[in-house]
């Protein structure tokens, strides 16, 4: 089994970069497990509570599981990815199934703030992009996606600047792979698609 991490700020471009690696293969060759599904379950703490929780801070991320499940699609044994409510802040009861592939792609800006994640990673990407266009992604996802205004984006974005320069933009040097421009950068997207197909065959050979 080959595990690609794929890490970077918020708003970097790496769901794109994931999408455009998925439009080459199938979900019979390739699962995708999203570190958001495993942000920690708040329905305990009041709905202010949750207002001001920092999604950014690795403490948010329920990491034990998530390298549990790491470990056991590793181990060749399906697991049940949670599902998470981006405006109540609270995991739901679906799961979805994902059975062991020869290739698993875990996205997520938190990722290699975990060396237990980076070590379960045979290859580690690192997504890059500039702070300006990560702002514009921010204020879109979070609109469309979390039901938050622009300025309620905006107002956070100073949490979200220095998360990214304390705890992301450091992880940086883990990485095997650095792909500036995010979705823009199809050579660096070709090349992470090369790797994966190589694998493909050495396991169908």
């Amino acid at each position: 089994m080959l595990v690609i991490g794929i890490a970077g700020g918020s708003g970097s471009g790496k769901t794109t970069v994931v999408r455009k690696i998925m439009e080459r293969f199938n979900s019979a060759q390739v699962a995708v497990i999203s570190q958001d599904s495993y942000y920690k379950d708040n329905s305990h703490i009041s709905e202010q509570e949750r207002r001001n929780i920092n999604f950014d801070h690795p403490d948010s991320i329920e990491f034990d599981l998530l390298v549990q499940h790491l470990k056991w699609l590793r181990s060749d044994r399906a697991i049940e990815e949670p599902t998470y409510d981006y405006i109540t802040s609270t995991r739901q009861q679906a799961t979805i199934h994902i059975e062991p592939k020869h290739v698993i792609i875990v996205e997520g800006i938190l990722l290699f703030t975990d060396k237990r994640v980076r070590d379960l990673c045979d290859i580690k990407v690192f997504v890059d992009a500039e702070p300006d266009d990560r702002l514009i992604r921010i204020i879109e996802r979070d609109m469309m996606e979390r039901g938050r205004t622009a300025q309620q984006v905006i107002a956070r974005y100073a949490v979200v600047k220095e998360m990214h320069q304390q705890f992301i933009e450091p992880t940086k040097r883990f990485a095997d792979l650095i792909i500036p421009q995010g979705g823009e950068n199809q050579v660096a997207i070709d090349m992470v698609v090369a790797t994966i197909q190589q694998k493909l065959l050495q396991e169908t050979a």
